[in-house]
């Protein structure tokens, strides 16, 4: 099982910026598939970015050309920069580990003025 601690959330003004990180356990971090997913309420919970162990990336079609997903792999952190906020990315946002399954705790960020 991987360990994944989420944090950098928080309240943002739409058009604002946040950068989110998760720091993942396991000794073998650079060879994980990471993943953002964020579940806004009364919605279900939605890939945002994923990024390979090669560094591919993915994104959902509501976040691209906005947010971009990276990894850190001697630090074991994955990171989420968020640019151009807008009301409607105000969610919980998780990160996970595809191999285990793991998820974090979840951190919630906010767009309102």
């Amino acid at each position: 099982q991987v360990q994944l601690v989420e944090s950098g959330g928080g309240l943002v003004q739409p058009g604002g910026s946040l950068r989110l990180s998760c720091a993942a356990s396991g000794r073998i971090f650079s060879i994980y598939t990471m993943d953002w997913y964020r579940q806004a309420p009364g919605k279900q919970r939605e890939l945002v970015a994923g990024i390979t162990s090669t560094g591919s990336t993915n994104y959902a079609d509501s976040v691209k050309g906005r947010f971009t997903i990276s990894r850190d792999n001697a630090k074991k952190i994955v990171y989420l920069q968020m640019n151009s906020l807008k009301p409607e990315d105000t969610a919980v946002y998780y990160c996970h580990e595809r191999l285990h399954d793991s998820w974090g705790q979840g951190t919630q960020v906010t767009v309102s003025s």
